[in-house]
């Protein structure tokens, strides 16, 4: 299983993405640019430049047209995924952290971070209407309050967003009213990455109390646990096979207390529906902070607190490996 290394951030990685049919992958790290790379052989396709900060979160939509970034400059920014030219920018209070097309790739949701005095809102725009962009005028801005939301997905048909907050509360959250339709409080600390299941019926979080969890995405019922330890800062459900991967690692403050050799930095797999570790995967010099699967199941890929993306293709007897029960 070699990986392959693509270069392009000098700043730590903050989230990567897969478009629909996998042939690219979008890369979004501290250091305000954001990549765009054919998984295939890893070769840069090009940069989407504009932001002035951290860049926290990438989508690009359903059809591969358009892409979403969110940065710490206090602003969300629309692409053109093809010439790379910016479409719409919208400003905001403080730094947005997650960003998010519907399935129809007609509204976007973005959520901003509670910080200088703002409240964190969660903030939903059509794209069909331009005149929401120009006016930056969301059809529909919801506060939260009480905690802040630290990362974010659509749920199945756009009706909601499944939400993961600082205090490690799950919230579905109506893209028509704003209202909060379910809750679910199963971690005690704070959710650092969710993302959904090809089909969009599960979610899997990832949460600073070391542990990863499976939810169905209507219900929000708790259906899996998977313990590490230390904090998990990723975790992705494969689209082929009973797997999870998980990336974690020590907090950053902590990575230069202790030698390399000890790692505990590898990408973790997991059985989905036994909860068994069974492989582990090193390679990155710091922890991962965001995996991803391929939409096809053959590859994944890791983006690290070292700057590095590393994609891997797995080898054939990893499709044919059988947990013993």
């Amino acid at each position: 299983m070699k990986p392959i290394l693509l270069q392009g951030h000098e700043r730590s990685i903050t989230q990567i993405k897969y478009n629909r049919e996998g042939d690219l992958l979008f890369s979004v790290a501290k250091d305000t640019v954001a990549n765009v790379w054919y998984s295939v052989n890893g070769e840069r396709l090009g940069t989407y430049n504009g932001h002035t900060g951290a860049v926290w979160c990438v989508d690009c939509d359903w059809d591969t047209k358009n892409v979403l970034t969110g940065s710490a400059d206090n602003s969300c920014r629309l692409w053109d995924c093809e010439t790379g030219k910016q479409l719409a920018l919208l400003n905001t209070n403080s730094a947005v952290r997650t960003c998010g097309f519907d399935f129809s790739g007609n509204i976007i949701m973005f959520s901003t971070d509670k910080q200088m005095g703002y409240q964190c809102f969660l903030n939903f725009f059509d794209l069909r209407d331009p005149q929401q962009m120009e006016d930056n005028n969301p059809y529909l801005s919801v506060p939260c309050s009480e905690c802040k939301i630290t990362s974010a997905v659509w749920g199945p048909l756009g009706e909601f967003v499944i939400a993961g907050h600082e205090n490690g509360e799950i919230n579905q959250f109506s893209a028509k009213s704003g209202e909060i339709l379910k809750k679910a409080k199963e971690h005690t600390r704070q959710i650092n990455d969710i993302q959904t299941s090809v089909d969009l019926t599960m979610v899997i979080t990832a949460s600073k109390d070391n542990t990863s969890k499976l939810f169905d995405s209507n219900s929000l019922d708790h259906i899996k646990t998977f313990r590490t330890d230390r904090p998990v800062n990723s975790a992705a459900i494969s689209p082929i096979m009973d797997h999870v991967v998980m990336g974690g690692g020590q907090e950053a403050m902590d990575v230069t207390t202790t030698s390399t050799r000890i790692g505990k930095f590898e990408a973790r797999f997991f059985h989905a529906a036994y909860e068994e570790e069974f492989g582990r995967v090193k390679g990155h010099f710091g922890p991962i902070n965001c995996v991803a699967f391929h939409p096809d199941g053959k590859s994944y890929s890791s983006g690290g607190e070292d700057g590095y993306v590393r994609i891997h293709y797995f080898d054939p007897q990893y499709f044919d490996f059988e947990l013993e029960a």
